[in-house]
């Protein structure tokens, strides 16, 4: 559903955002270490640095300095922690809703997309072009897994339930306090014939147009003294039409002639910054609209739920888990994760709550008691 979606080949890097968590780690390895466990999932240090790693390279192709870069991801390394105990308790929990299919045939339509993009005729040509470009396929899929997957959650457990769960007296309500916002644009289409100066006298140009333009309002072939006489025009950006156009949005050159032409009809020749002449037909005309649209009364609604919707699901899924980060993290981490939670709960450390630590409600019930009773286990 379209209220949902909120995703050259020398550009293709840049179109697989998702990716760069993936890349391959060039610095030294050194012995893993445990960040956080997650119900049955572990965080590494390794991941962690991976993930900065992409970071810091992402801001270095906006233009900052390595050292400039690098001080941006130090500070904000709690919050990236943060957003990998999040995404894990996404993944963990698509597959608690047997998610699985319909995300590998997202998946597969995603990869079909980019194939079609960049005018690959087969998967192994699109894996070999990422290859060229130091980017491994198989971590590439993963990373738009891990994307899709996650899309796919907040959709079904968090959109979907905001979209559907509008009253009709809210969305009568709202309709009648933004019908300015919900009107639909008045647009225009049109298909044009382009006379060029290049090489040809100017007066000669001119006199051609009014000619043609004569011959089409006499019932003219239009396709027919386009493909005679016509060249690649501006208007349309060589594609010979343009469809759906708002009137509001028309660029000013556009609109004196176009105005109170009727669909079917032309307009008078006008001149395209010195290029050549241009006559429009226009092929579609389509009024503004203020009649009540449900879909589009919803989706107008959204906006205003889903953050913070989003962050109360998130909670949801941090107070039923298992959290545990390590003692070098839980400084940078617990502010940043559990911010939204309680506060008079401690995160389980390795050397166990503090008063300082925020926490699930999961760690409260599942921590060890003081009598020596009931460890916690991952779930």
């Amino acid at each position: 559903m379209t209220a949902f979606k909120s995703f050259s080949v020398g550009l293709i890097v840049l179109a697989l955002t998702a990716v760069t968590a993936f890349a391959q780690e060039t610095q030294t390895r050194v012995i893993d270490e445990v960040v956080a466990v997650v119900n049955n999932d572990v965080i590494t240090l390794s991941e962690v640095k991976r993930e900065s790693k992409s970071a810091v390279d992402s801001f270095v192709q906006q233009g900052k300095s390595k050292e400039e870069a690098q001080r941006l991801v130090d500070e904000k390394q709690g919050e990236l922690i943060s957003n990998l105990i999040n995404e894990a308790l996404l993944l963990q929990k698509a597959k608690d809703l047997g998610l699985d299919n319909d995300i590998e045939a997202t998946l597969n339509q995603h990869v079909l997309e980019v194939m079609k993009q960049y005018n690959f005729k087969t998967v192994e040509q699109l894996y070999a072009e990422m290859e060229r470009q130091g980017v491994d396929p198989k971590e590439a899929k993963d990373g738009w897994r891990k994307q899709i997957t996650q899309d796919a959650v907040l959709q079904r457990e968090v959109q979907s339930k905001i979209y559907w769960g509008f009253t009709s007296a809210q969305l009568k309500d709202y309709y009648e306090k933004h019908k300015d916002k919900l009107t639909t644009p008045e647009t225009v289409s049109f298909s044009e014939l382009f006379l060029s100066f290049a090489g040809r006298d100017e007066a000669a140009v001119r006199a051609k147009a009014k000619k043609l333009l004569a011959d089409l309002r006499a019932g003219g072939d239009f396709a027919k003294i386009v493909k005679e006489n016509g060249d690649p025009g501006p208007v349309t950006q060589t594609a010979g039409k343009a469809e759906g156009v708002q009137v509001k949005s028309l660029p000013e050159p556009l609109v004196k002639p176009l105005a109170g032409v009727p669909v079917g009809g032309y307009t008078e020749p006008f001149d395209a910054e010195d290029l050549g002449l241009v006559i429009l037909r226009v092929d579609a005309r389509k009024a503004p609209s203020i009649e009540f649209d449900e879909r589009a009364v919803r989706s107008a609604m959204m906006p205003e739920f889903v953050g913070p919707e989003q962050k109360k699901y998130f909670a949801k899924l941090r107070d039923e888990a298992f959290i545990k980060v390590s003692d070098p993290y839980r400084p940078i981490v617990a502010p940043i994760l559990f911010a939204d939670e309680r506060k008079d709960k401690p995160v389980v450390s390795e050397n166990g709550p503090s008063k300082n630590d925020v926490s699930t409600k999961s760690d409260a019930k599942n921590s060890k008691s003081k009598n020596g009773k009931d460890k916690p286990d991952h779930k």
